[in-house]
């Protein structure tokens, strides 16, 4: 899965997520970074949806700051950090630790450049998508072992 990705239409993006969906065993913090518009949601609907989970209840955290959806195999967090103000710890404005402490949940955070260098002890995935309106997306996939971000 790791490596780039061109998604030329927005289902293509959906699509991706889906087949991330389909190889996360639990545990994953997924590290969403790219424009307005750029298809961040749209991804995570795209792996929501492998879970078996209703896409449509899927939204952008943007007011709520975080989302948690159950699947049948774990919990995930969406989180956004878009709202927060550069000042904040965006780490404690959202209960991070907290939620981290579920081993097993998936975390999927939209705008993860704000965090910093976060120290995650979990298996991390950055997400970079590039692109914006209607032109293509690159979509860079990583995967970082514990404690390599």
């Amino acid at each position: 899965m790791s490596g780039d990705h061109i998604c030329t239409t927005p289902n293509d993006t959906f699509e991706l997520g889906e087949t991330l969906g389909k190889e996360l065993k639990g545990g994953e913090i997924i590290l969403l970074t790219g424009g307005l518009g750029a298809g961040k949601t749209l991804l995570t609907k795209g792996i929501m949806k492998a879970l078996d989970f209703d896409v449509d209840e899927v939204t952008s955290p943007s007011f709520a700051l975080v989302n948690l959806y159950k699947t049948e195999r774990f919990d995930v967090y969406h989180i956004d950090l878009w709202r927060l103000d550069a000042e904040t710890d965006k780490a404690y404005e959202v209960g991070l630790s907290e939620i981290l402490e579920d081993e097993n949940a998936v975390v999927i955070i939209e705008w993860a450049e704000r965090l910093g260098n976060f120290p995650f002890a979990s298996t991390v995935i950055p997400i970079k998508i590039e692109g914006d309106g209607f032109e293509p997306r690159t979509v860079s996939v990583e995967t970082l072992a514990s404690g390599q971000n």
